[in-house]
């Protein structure tokens, strides 16, 4: 009895270690730049704009570069509409509505927002949609939609 018991202990124990060692290892977040930052250039905090809203994205201090581009250094724009958190950071940003992605290296967009308050924020991340370390996000503004 006592041999089957410790049979069973260590099959118990072999299947969860193997299933430990299926799950993906978490993303390693590549380190930002000292000074690099980004920000909305326009719209401003605070304004009145129409559905159509035309976001102007800035970024000093890393490269912008498509996601194909693998080089340390570079990122491309994610931008977070109506988002209260920050995406996980172990993970790629997600992509939905909520979270528009610029792989292909823009730096703006028109975006239609359905009459409100909305806010807007950026998100800079690597060529896999990972964030930085510490993340490169701009202040999150709001915008009034007539």
């Amino acid at each position: 009895m006592r041999i089957v018991l410790v049979a069973a202990i260590a099959l118990i124990c072999a299947s969860a270690v193997a299933q430990d060692a299926a799950k993906p290892a978490a993303m390693a977040n590549p380190a930002a730049p000292k000074d690099a930052r980004v920000f909305i250039v326009s719209p401003k905090n605070g304004a009145s704009v129409g559905q159509d809203v035309h976001v102007v994205f800035g970024v000093k201090g890393i490269k912008v570069a498509p996601a194909t581009d693998t080089a340390s250094g570079t990122g491309h724009h994610h931008l977070l509409i109506d988002v209260k958190e920050l995406p996980p950071l172990d993970a790629p940003i997600p992509a939905d509505a909520n979270h528009k992605h610029y792989g292909k290296g823009q730096t703006g967009d028109t975006i239609h927002l359905l009459p409100g308050d909305h806010t807007l924020q950026l998100d800079f991340a690597d060529y896999r949609h990972v964030q930085f370390n510490p993340p490169l996000v701009s202040q999150r503004i709001t915008v009034h939609v007539k």
